[in-house]
This record gives structure tokens, C-alpha cells and sequence, in this order.
């Protein structure tokens, strides 16, 4: 019910109704300040950027940005896409300040077997390097990445998004972490 909610929101936002956007941003947020702490995890209370801030820096370029609104999932895609790049520009201008001592790391595992897997630590600029290296030969790779690791999104919203198989989906995330973890060790 609730992803139905968000898609006919984002529909009514996009058509110019400003009291959906009211009703929008409490649902949303909590989701995307949940991703925003799955990617802080680990990192040092002290750390210049923490999720709150990363999520309303994101929501503030969605809320300004002229985007007409597929439905849930597009507001997902787009909110990943708005987190790695405020997190590539944070990292970015703490590197140029301190040459790398306050990177974030982001953590790379696959939710449902969090447990099971070891945590692989990536700082966030030498994983964008990366994305960007893994884009130019395999585009779905990267994109799965991004939607998944920066964006929450599951195996099946992938597949829904990505219009391919739940199975494929699972086949390129295990081929693009290895990859990934190759190109950034």
C-alpha cells in the first residue's frame, strides 16, 4: 500500500500539487535516512557527514530538480544517484582538505547474506573511480550497483527497474562485487 501511496504522490507532486510533497517526505525519508545509516555504518562518530545531513542534501536536489516522476522505484533510482554524488563531492573536498583522512567507506555485501558475507570496506572515491570504469564496459553492471548499494533497491525492484530476471540481477551483482572488489584493492 505504502508504494502505491508514493508512486500516486510522486504523480500528484509532479502535476504541481505542493501538499503531496508534504505527504511525500515522511515516507520517503525515513527509507532513505535507513539507507543513508547502512552506509555510515562503521564510520566514526566524529565524521564530517552523517546520514541526516546526507539525505537532506539529496532530497533538497531532488525536491529543486524539474524530474517528472515515473513512479516509486524512479524516485528510488534517482535518490541513489543523488547520494553517491553528495557523498563523491563530501569526499571529494575532505580529500582536498586532508588528503583522504576523513573518506568515507562504503560497505559492499549483499543484504540477504549480510550475515554470512564478510564486510569489504571501499572508500567512496576509489568506488566511483571504479563504477565509472565498470559503466564504460558494462553499463547494467553499474547501474545495478548504484540502485542497489546507494539506492536500497531489492533483487525483485531491480528486476522491475532494470527489466531483466531476478536472476539476472543476482548473477550481475555477484559478477560486478567481484569485479569491484579486484579493481579497488
Amino acid at each position: 500500500m505504502v508504494d502505491k501511496d508514493i508512486t500516486q504522490l510522486l504523480m500528484n507532486w509532479r502535476e504541481g500539487d505542493d501538499d503531496a510533497l508534504e505527504e511525500l517526505t515522511p515516507l520517503v525519508y525515513d527509507q532513505l535516512h535507513a539507507l543513508a545509516a547502512r552506509l555510515f555504518r562503521g564510520e566514526s562518530a566524529g565524521h564530517t557527514l552523517q546520514p541526516t545531513a546526507l539525505v537532506n542534501e539529496a532530497m533538497q536536489q531532488l525536491i529543486g530538480a524539474e524530474i517528472n516522476w515515473q513512479d516509486r522505484n524512479h524516485f528510488f533510482a534517482l535518490s541513489a544517484r543523488m547520494m553517491r554524488r553528495v557523498l563523491v563531492n563530501h569526499a571529494k573536498s575532505r580529500k582536498a582538505v586532508k588528503r583522504g583522512g576523513d573518506a568515507l567507506h562504503v560497505t559492499l555485501h549483499e543484504d540477504k547474506h549480510a550475515a554470512a558475507n564478510k564486510v569489504d570496506e571501499v572508500e567512496v572515491l576509489a568506488l566511483d573511480e571504479a563504477l565509472r570504469e565498470l559503466d564504460a564496459f558494462d553499463s547494467r553492471k553499474a547501474t545495478i550497483v548504484e540502485l542497489h548499494y546507494f539506492g536500497g533497491l531489492t533483487y525483485v525492484e531491480l528486476a522491475e527497474v532494470m527489466d531483466i530476471a531476478e536472476s539476472t540481477v543476482h548473477q550481475d551483482l555477484r559478477t560486478a562485487k567481484a569485479w569491484l572488489r579486484q579493481r579497488v584493492s
